[in-house]
């Protein structure tokens, strides 16, 4: 059972980051997937230098790093044929 569960843990301006211990790791996937953070450490998990940088609400938007930080300066657009 969850300390807090993440309908409580979302309901802050700010999500930066978060951590979920779990002696499931199919469970603590689940409820990390839930969470508004921009990187979620599951069961004590190593900081990645090479993982997209940012954040949810007031932690600020957009990413920085790898595909999803260049995404932000990309259009999408549609050739109908």
């Amino acid at each position: 059972m969850a300390d807090l569960p993440p309908s409580s843990t979302n309901g802050t301006p700010y999500g930066l980051a978060g951590a979920v211990w779990s002696g499931d790791q199919e469970h603590a996937v689940r409820v990390a997937r839930q969470l508004r953070a921009w990187q979620v450490e599951i069961n004590g998990g190593a900081f990645n230098v090479a993982a997209p940088f940012g954040g949810f609400g007031q932690s600020g938007y957009g990413r920085e790093l790898g595909v999803h930080g260049l995404e932000e300066f990309l259009e999408v657009k549609a050739l109908l044929f």
